[in-house]
């Protein structure tokens, strides 16, 4: 079971943004910028293209409102959205509020950050998707 599913099983706690029968949406607490948040989906595959189609498809729409409220929440010019997964066996994309393309530049230094300021983005973007 990867830390992923154990997020999402509940028995790791997470800051959720959003979730449905397929996908779990979370704050990554290490992030690249304030805002930076993890899509999932709830079935274990390592790799995203070996998903099926249509969870290919239905992933992005259920990323869409996210990134929107992200947009919404911070200054950013955009919501940018990458895919490495190299460090957890378990698909995933990453939104990420950015207005240069170094901010998705993942060999910058990923902080922890607070729960208190954690608690507060998860607030900001979850107002934002009403």
């Amino acid at each position: 079971m990867t830390i992923f599913s154990r997020i999402i099983s509940g028995q790791i706690p997470a800051y959720k943004i959003a979730e449905n029968e397929l996908f779990f949406a979370f704050l990554d607490i290490f992030p690249l910028r304030e805002g930076h948040v993890l899509v999932v989906p709830k079935t274990e595959v390592d790799n995203l293209f070996d998903l099926p189609a249509n969870y290919l498809q239905q992933m992005l729409l259920f990323a869409q409102p996210i990134a929107k409220a992200i947009e919404k929440s911070f200054d950013c010019n955009r919501c940018g959205i990458s895919v490495i997964g190299l460090e957890v066996p378990h698909a995933h994309m990453h939104l990420i509020p950015i207005s240069n393309a170094n901010d998705l530049n993942f060999n910058q230094p990923k902080p922890q950050a607070s729960p208190e300021s954690l608690k507060a983005v998860q607030e900001s973007i979850m107002k934002a998707m009403q």
